[in-house]
């Protein structure tokens, strides 16, 4: 389904100036996008962490922290598009997927939305499997078994008491929350909805059948969006405290942030294979259907929808979380993270974290040290549920080490590279699952988001996976944000391919050729049993 032109909307054949709100897992930011069929150039408005909460032993996402961040970028967008002609022809929201905000009769939240990694899960889905088996589950959703997806969550609140859910009128998925606080709306964006694996595959409507048999209540789910499709303006006294002098509207996009992000993957060909890398790895490649087959489910991949009906086949990857979970733990002393000692807190993009702030300089030369340390010395499971939650990762993974009877990695440097080499080998399994599962070929694997700037990374995968790889861009999700909108405004064309074609035409990549000897990828991945 394309989105131009959705609601009559237009910019007379000028570029669009849109502001694209991307709330990460690590930090939120707000950039203002100018699109037209030349190109996409993107200005970053303002950047915040995010930063989980723990209240009362609860984790908590600081919700009402993030909504002022968004709404102080905002003003900043607002700011910057009142330069060109037009000002500000939209604004769409996006963010990472599962977590949730109940509202009352009255519309008010009702508490901040507890964390995915919160330990609330633990056990709840084993529990739901009981009452519906996994391939009936699968069957009817499409989707992957991940502990926090938030069927389970719902579950586990219910399991709790429930005090919450009994009053509760509507849920809002988290973009969809900051859409209704922007502009008093309700409703539930597609793609974002099809991660509860609680839509039916066909993704069409709510499950409403699996939701009645698990407990849960069908009325607490607004109507379905569509990417492209209006989603209201701004209300009078957000539009005052923006700054704006005209009602803005507010447009529907891909608001999961990986559906924003493969919009963005500049591929030339349906051969292609995607890792979208920062704090979760999802590497994947796009059908035009479900695969819902048993050999499916046991690989866990899930069938998540895409823009323009596409299906986002892919496999949740653990990602730089390990290290920016190594990062924030080294960051408690006060001399060169490079060596372990200093502060220490992201690697840019959305691989960031908001524990502390390192160096550009001490980040590379960290990486750097990596890249000279012996390969495969020890290589860990990045799946393994033991590095979920938040915590002492560098002990944690020596732990998996001696588990492995591997050599434990002696410092930082050997701890990255541990942790890289995995990600790739993770990596690697998954585009092989998804190209037997899939019947689709690979010639390329595209690399976007903030681990694109991950040299060794972008190497090590293209080295695993035997296969060529394009790195960029690394703002994929702030670029597949502003593309929709603008697809919206006919400013842009009107398929992906046209949307792909303007990446490319504006988005410098790198290229990575596999090198080294295959051998001793196949031998490293034997030990984890791959």
């Amino acid at each position: 389904m394309s989105g131009r032109g959705v609601g009559g909307r237009g910019v007379g054949g000028r570029e669009a100036t849109v502001a694209a709100v991307d709330l990460g897992a690590s930090n939120g930011r707000v950039m203002v996008g100018r699109a037209g069929p030349d190109g996409v150039r993107l200005v970053e408005a303002a950047r915040f962490p995010n930063v989980p909460v723990q209240v009362g032993g609860t984790l908590h996402t600081d919700m009402l922290r993030l909504y002022r961040g968004v709404l102080d970028g905002l003003r900043e967008a607002v700011r910057l598009a009142g330069r060109s002609a037009g000002g500000l022809d939209s604004i769409g929201v996006d963010s990472w997927a599962v977590d949730y905000g109940l509202l009352d009769a009255d519309g008010a939240l009702l508490g901040n939305p507890v964390h995915y990694r919160d330990a609330r899960t633990e056990g709840v889905m084993d529990r739901v499997l009981r009452v519906v088996p996994a391939e009936e589950v699968y069957r009817a959703t499409g989707i992957q078994f991940l502990s926090f997806n938030t069927v389970y969550q719902l579950v586990a609140a219910a399991e709790r008491g429930g005090a919450q859910l009994a009053v509760a009128r509507r849920l809002l998925l988290l973009p969809d929350l900051v859409t209704n606080w922007l502009t008093g709306s309700v409703g539930a964006e597609l793609t974002n909805a099809s991660t509860t694996q609680l839509l039916d595959v066909a993704g069409s409507r709510w499950h409403t059948g699996l939701m009645r048999r698990l407990g849960i209540r069908p009325d607490l789910f607004p109507g379905l969006r569509r990417p492209g499709e209006p989603a209201g303006e701004l209300l009078p006294g957000v539009q005052e405290a923006v700054g704006a002098t005209a009602p803005v509207p507010v447009t529907a996009v891909a608001s999961h942030d990986t559906a924003s992000a493969v919009v963005a993957v500049p591929a030339v060909s349906e051969r292609f294979g995607y890792v979208s890398a920062g704090t979760w790895s999802l590497a994947g490649v796009e059908l035009d259907r479900p695969v819902l087959t048993e050999e499916s489910r046991l690989a866990n991949f899930t069938n998540e929808v895409g823009v323009d009906g596409t299906v986002r086949y892919l496999r949740n990857v653990m990602g730089l979380w390990l290290l920016q979970e190594c990062l924030r733990h080294w960051a408690g002393g006060n001399g060169d993270p490079a060596r372990g000692e200093g502060r220490a807190g992201g690697s840019g993009g959305r691989a960031g974290h908001p524990g502390g702030r390192v160096g550009a300089a001490d980040l590379e030369r960290l990486l750097a040290a990596a890249a000279r340390a012996p390969a495969f010395r020890a290589v860990v499971d990045a799946d393994a549920a033991e590095f979920l939650a938040p915590g002492d990762m560098p002990s944690r993974i020596a732990a998996a080490c001696r588990r492995l009877g591997q050599p434990v990695p002696a410092g930082p440097a050997e701890t990255v590279r541990c942790v890289l080499d995995s990600l790739a080998l993770a990596h690697r399994a998954a585009v092989a699952d998804v190209q037997r599962l899939s019947g689709r070929d690979i010639d390329v694997v595209h690399i976007v988001g903030g681990g694109a700037r991950n040299e060794l990374l972008c190497q090590l995968t293209a080295d695993a996976c035997g296969l060529p790889v394009e790195a960029g861009p690394f703002e994929a999700t702030a670029v597949g944000n502003v593309l929709v909108q603008a697809r919206a405004l006919g400013a842009v064309g009107d398929d992906l391919t046209a949307l792909r074609a303007t990446v490319r035409a504006s988005t410098p990549t790198r290229r990575y050729l596999p090198r080294g000897d295959r051998r001793s990828w196949e031998l490293a991945a034997a030990r984890l049993g791959r």
